[in-house]
């Protein structure tokens, strides 16, 4: 049986939030290191189980699209907080505020002015042949021109201990109910050390968000659905979740009607106004009159009674193309070019191969570089090169020779790890970090966050599609 002795964990060769390379404890989880000594193996192992149960019993499932069994799975929750210390969450805030007030000046630029464009700070190419640039959404003017109300940023820390933006996520962005949830199990788990590190509450979202919905509509009474694909989508759980919460209605494309323009749903007392939607649904799924012709999940007519501010989209389409991975690489410019400023929480080094001399090197460098696909999420289309094979690097070679633009690479970093129960004890394992951005008439950025964690030895991929898993994030008070 495996033995929780904490003199033999080992940080070498990659950059561990909890100690150091000597193993001297970072002052922020000084507390922490105590209380899992003074629990012991046994009683951690029990409280791992307990967490499992718990997850169960609440209903925190997913579905994997590419599983073909349709099992239901939890996102297992690791019993081992992450902490971040006061300081280092202060330069994330400022970081991701500068970053998403400048992300959505570029978006109604975008579909405006394009001013951006004609200056030359981004090509023009780029952002037309994007996948997530929209047409349709030209003139566009959003309630106080706001177009990504909600984000979810990844965020990694390499060897050197630097925080890096991995991508944006502004269209759908998904996890903010594992963070409440895994919240509330903890809580119930450490309760003493929860309350004497001064963790800063997560509770409130549901909260906040609703505040920023109704602030979308100029009239005191709001009426806001959460618009969701149906049970068989993989974030389900968090829709119906997030729904019940706010005490919104939940509701499918099929349950909305448009008529004169303006938005109903369906109910037993007949038609009911609808006044903001909370989104779920993919531009394309939208409205079939404008989008998918073949699309059975949509609301004919809803991107009309949207343009014509009958209705409030949130997120607003059209969002997608500042998360593009080749637009990624052009945000330090974006910053600069909307707010004079640098930027404060930096990218990951990137090389378009849309470029001729990026593409050059990613072609000659592949096997150390990781190479994504800029249209792709969730951990697909994805080659790692140091742990790939030839024969998969040739075949990334093929597909980016045959369409440059749909991809990327940027240098294989170490994400940082941190302590996480394992079958042989105590062991680090790589994080990354989502942080939940609230945009209405202020950002505000939610203390906390999902952090995945990569639950195979080794491993550097966190989602939950491929194998990935979750930890609570604590943010300590000042």
């Amino acid at each position: 049986m495996a033995r929780l002795n904490l003199s033999t964990y080992d940080t070498k060769g990659f950059f561990d939030e909890m100690f150091d390379e000597n193993l001297e404890v970072n002052a922020h989880y000084s507390l922490l290191r105590k209380r899992l000594e003074k629990i012991g193996w046994k009683k951690l192992s029990l409280l791992q189980q307990s967490t499992d149960r718990a997850q169960m019993s609440i209903g925190m499932t997913f579905n994997v699209y590419s599983d073909n069994q349709g099992i239901e799975r939890i996102l297992h929750l690791d019993v081992i907080p992450r902490i971040i210390s006061s300081a280092e969450w202060e330069y994330l805030e400022q970081g991701l505020t500068q970053r998403i007030i400048a992300l959505n000046m570029f978006i109604h630029d975008l579909y405006n002015e394009q001013l951006i464009l004609k200056d030359k700070i981004i090509p023009q190419e780029l952002v037309f042949s994007s996948a997530t640039y929209l047409k349709q959404c030209q003139g566009l003017q959003p309630p106080h021109k706001v177009w990504c109300h909600i984000t979810g940023t990844d965020i990694i820390r390499g060897d050197d201990g630097q925080f890096y933006v991995l991508e944006d996520n502004l269209r759908c962005p998904s996890g903010v109910s594992y963070m409440l949830e895994n919240r509330e199990i903890l809580k119930r788990t450490f309760p003493e050390l929860f309350e004497k590190l001064h963790v800063r509450p997560v509770y409130d979202y549901s909260h906040n968000l609703r505040d920023m919905l109704e602030a979308m509509w100029p009239a005191p009474k709001v009426s806001i659905v959460v618009l969701t694909p149906g049970i068989y989508n993989s974030a389900y759980f968090e829709h119906a979740y997030l729904a019940q919460q706010m005490g919104a209605e939940l509701v499918e494309g099929k349950d909305l009607v448009v008529k004169d323009d303006h938005v109903y749903m369906i109910s037993t007392k007949g038609l009911e106004p609808v006044h903001v939607i909370y989104r779920r649904v993919d531009d394309d799924f939208i409205d079939p009159k404008v989008f998918r012709k073949d699309s059975m999940l949509g609301t004919p007519g809803l991107f009309e009674a949207y343009k014509k501010g009958n209705v409030v989209l949130v997120n607003a389409p059209g969002t997608g193309v500042a998360d593009d991975k080749a637009v990624y690489a052009y945000i330090p410019k974006i910053i600069k070019y909307y707010l004079g400023e640098e930027m404060l929480l930096p990218n990951v080094p990137t090389y378009i191969c849309a470029e001729k001399d990026d593409l050059q090197y990613v072609l000659e460098n592949i096997g150390q570089l990781v190479v994504k696909q800029t249209d792709a999420s969730g951990g697909y289309g994805m080659l790692i090169g140091p742990k790939s094979t030839k024969a998969e690097q040739q075949e990334f070679i093929k597909k980016i020779k045959n369409n440059p633009r749909n991809y990327i690479a940027q240098p294989t970093i170490n994400l940082s790890r941190v302590p996480t129960l394992s079958e042989d004890g105590i062991e680090g394992r790589h994080v990354d970090l989502r942080p939940y951005i609230l945009y209405g008439k202020e950002v505000k950025i939610i203390p906390g966050g999902l952090t995945r964690v990569a639950l195979k030895k080794g491993s550097l991929v966190v989602n939950s599609s491929q194998g990935g898993g979750s930890k609570d994030t604590w943010i300590l008070g000042e």
